[in-house]
């Protein structure tokens, strides 16, 4: 099954490329945009039909490994 994780920096943690792109794309003249977040999203494919197994081992991966959990929130979603 495909699983997709969405990590970005937690509400109230700086995120400087962020205020980069928003600063660029206001330049630009996107001056609608009010504020960017940048964070990253990781595909994994894994083996197996049981979804709640599954999500249990991919909350223990972002725990362990894909999420910096002091500065970042995660979510998970089946595709």
């Amino acid at each position: 099954m495909k699983v997709i994780v969405n990590v970005y920096l937690k509400n109230g943690v700086l995120d400087p490329q962020g205020k980069a792109v928003h600063h660029a794309l206001g330049s630009l003249g996107f001056g609608s945009v009010e504020d960017v977040r940048i964070g990253k999203q990781i595909l994994l494919e894994v083996q197996g039909t049981d979804v709640e197994a599954a999500r249990k081992d991919i909350i223990l991966m972002c725990e362990e490994l894909l999420a910096n959990t002091v500065i970042e929130d995660y979510t998970i979603e089946f595709a």
